[in-house]
């Protein structure tokens, strides 16, 4: 598949938004931006709600594949996940259905299986075909979303690579995020392969850098041509000297999601 001339990038105010709004374009991806505010130093950008169908389509028109970012990342209550998550990935599909766009790249999460146990040890690393277990409504939205996509690519031939994203920031900030870690030039690496790799159907890969400390199988992200070039290794000395290791009796430590399975951040908004 030829590089998209131009790719709909919603959610582009926020932070991983923010950080692929400066990495992509070296790529070779013309950028058309979406979000519910205005987009800092951007006054071309689209402000629209994921509830306005008609402002969706209006985006869409003439997109050769989106970059879907928008929406809810953190806990909040179910009815607010409900309008932002879920309703607002469906409208963007049947835009995207509509207007004809052939992919979409979903920012799926790794909370969408936060309640797998963490590995340990010589455990094998967690694989894509792990049952769904989402530590949170936010969670259980993601998993809906990578369910949508497989509908839309079975029903109506518009493909999908959904990322379990990690944990997307300049760097790892806790001693979990060693693990989950995706370096923003990582990032735009695999975004840039989930829109130009061949044949995706739909497709699950999980998001991170090449990290010493891997806790999951990067295998289909590799299929779809990504190399990452990072590794979070360099930080994990001053981290475990700040926080301590891991440890295996903290229910926040044992499992894949982190502190999202019982304390998790609340969408302040």
């Amino acid at each position: 598949m030829p590089a998209p001339r131009t790719v709909l990038l919603t959610g582009a105010a926020g932070g991983l938004g923010t950080l692929m709004r400066d990495l992509l374009p070296a790529h070779g991806h013309t950028l058309r931006l979406l979000d519910l505010r205005p987009v800092e130093g951007e006054p071309d950008a689209i402000v629209a709600d994921l509830a306005d169908r008609e402002a969706l389509r209006e985006a869409v028109r003439g997109v050769d594949a989106i970059i879907h970012l928008a929406g809810i990342s953190l806990e909040a209550p179910f009815e607010k996940i409900l309008r932002a998550n879920i309703e607002g990935t469906y409208h963007l599909y049947e835009a995207a259905r509509e207007e004809g766009v052939g992919r979409i790249v979903l920012a799926s999460s790794n909370h969408a299986v936060g309640f797998t146990p963490r590995p340990r040890g010589d455990d094998p690393l967690i694989p894509l075909d792990t049952p769904r277990r989402p530590d949170t409504f936010y969670g259980l939205s993601k998993s809906f979303c990578e369910d949508l996509a497989q509908f839309y690519w079975d029903k109506h031939g518009l493909e999908t690579v959904s990322v379990r994203i990690g944990s997307c920031f300049p760097e790892p900030t806790s001693v979990r995020m060693l693990s989950v870690w995706m370096s923003p030039a990582d990032g735009a690496r695999l975004f840039h392969a989930a829109l130009t790799a061949e044949d995706v159907g739909h497709t699950v890969v999980y998001g991170s850098s090449a990290n010493t400390r891997l806790w999951w199988d990067l295998t289909s992200a590799r299929a779809l041509g990504y190399a990452p070039q990072d590794d979070s290794e360099p930080y994990a000395a001053k981290l475990i000297a700040e926080q301590g290791e891991l440890d295996p009796e903290n229910v926040a430590h044992a499992h894949l999601g982190g502190h999202f399975v019982n304390d998790p951040p609340i969408w302040p908004y």
